[in-house]
């Protein structure tokens, strides 16, 4: 076996063993269905979906569901977790209204972008080898785990409270980070819509605050399902507060904003606009734009 083989194989373990650590936090004083925590079951449906789609990914060569099939899972899952539920309060209605109304929004997006451009570019090699391929369609699984776990620790708990002050504060997070989200995308496709504005970088809109609008609203919606959630957990539950966290993380440090920093850098690293665009724009936290040249 190759070494690359063995560390993937070795990727795919760690990446079941740190979802199953999650179903077992989230399981805790959670209801129970067929003898198994409707947490656990609704953890296995994510992945299962995800392997099941790879398998037809990897025969067909393609990626283009890659991003449909996160956004079709986060759907099935939470809509399993609450059919399963004997019962079924207006909170985790509103959780699952909320992670729907996203998914569809965020799905369709995304898999128009890449139906337009004909491929994600970041499967070119990962497509053509199939431990790394399936590693990443079993990362998927995990990142829907992580984002949902607080929304599923609340959907499946036993305790059942009434919708209280935490629900309207993070409902109105979450709609402030959704439409954050849905202005800044449609700028840029906007943007990349006019010819006149080919080969050159976005700095208008939600843009000139931010490089990375979009991200921030992403994040900003995912504190709100957690602060929605968390009058519901107890005990071990609270680890599945990992979920705004690790949307951050990921965003941040490993395939959000350092990714397209890197490419963006290749591409107009050196030039006067945009060396002063990305001195005086935040990251992430946006920011009102001072003046500045170009």
């Amino acid at each position: 076996m190759k070494k690359e083989d063995f560390r993937l194989i070795i990727a795919i373990i760690a990446t079941l063993l740190m979802a199953a650590v999650i179903a077992f936090a989230g399981s805790q004083k959670g209801i129970i269905v067929f003898g198994i925590p409707l947490f656990a079951i609704s953890v296995a449906l994510a992945f299962i979906i995800q392997w099941i789609a790879f398998i037809l990914a990897y025969i067909l060569k393609t990626e283009k569901f890659f991003d449909l099939t996160g956004s079709i899972t986060y759907i099935t899952v939470a809509s399993v977790a609450v059919f399963l539920s004997p019962i079924v309060d207006s909170r985790s209605l509103l959780l699952l209204g909320l992670i729907s109304i996203w998914a569809i929004r965020l799905g369709s997006f995304l898999f128009l972008r890449i139906r337009a451009a004909g491929e994600d570019r970041r499967f070119r090699e990962i497509k053509k080898s199939f431990l790394r391929f399936l590693l990443t369609w079993t990362l998927q699984g995990l990142w829907v785990t992580f984002s949902l776990a607080a929304a599923l620790a609340a959907i499946t708990s036993k305790l059942k409270l009434d919708l209280g002050v935490f629900a309207l504060v993070g409902f109105v997070v979450w709609l402030f980070g959704f439409g954050i989200e849905v202005i800044a995308d449609r700028q840029k496709s906007q943007f990349k819509a006019d010819l006149k504005n080919d080969d050159k970088f976005i700095n208008v809109g939600l843009w000139s605050w931010s490089r990375h609008p979009n991200y921030f609203g992403e994040i900003m919606l995912w504190i709100g399902v957690a602060i929605l959630a968390s009058p519901i957990l107890q005990g071990w539950q609270w680890l599945t507060m990992i979920s705004p966290l690790f949307i951050i993380v990921l965003l941040t440090r490993i395939s959000g904003v350092p990714m397209l920093e890197k490419r963006a850098d290749e591409k107009w690293g050196g030039q006067y606009d945009y060396e002063t665009y990305k001195a005086n724009t935040p990251v992430l936290i946006p920011k009102p734009p001072s003046k500045r040249q170009f």
